[in-house]
């Protein structure tokens, strides 16, 4: 059992550290992102939605209830998707390195496929 309890906690610092990981890749390609009318509003929007997911999820793991933990994740997944729309508006729209917007895309769908994972595994438990 004591080998479990390490696992989950080790899970949980990993996510933890992958979304810390997220957030900073998103920051600094919000800070390249040309200094267009367009530009500076993908990177604020991006720069939010992007680094949200990492804060959130430190409020998931202080949740009051297990309602309160799956809205506090269902946040996280919206930020998530967010975040994925701005990256295809800035792939679209060329205006940052391909190959490091598409990196982050796969990064932010396996974040969301995780989230919606967890989403669902939280549901099911809260029926128990």
């Amino acid at each position: 059992m004591m080998n479990n309890e390490v696992k989950e906690a080790k899970a949980k610092y990993d996510l933890e550290e992958r979304l810390i990981d997220f957030a900073v890749s998103i920051s600094l390609l919000s800070e390249k992102l040309p200094e267009t009318r367009f530009g500076a509003y993908v990177s604020g929007q991006i720069l939010r939605s992007g680094c949200s997911p990492a804060l959130n999820y430190g409020e998931a793991q202080s949740a009051e209830s297990r309602n309160d933990f799956i809205h506090k994740m269902k946040i996280i997944l919206k930020e998530l998707r967010e975040t994925m729309v701005s990256l295809k508006l800035i792939e679209r729209r060329n205006i940052y390195d391909l190959d490091k917007t598409s990196k982050a895309k796969d990064e932010c769908n396996q974040l969301i496929a995780i989230f919606v994972r967890s989403i669902e595994t939280a549901k099911r438990n809260n029926l128990k």
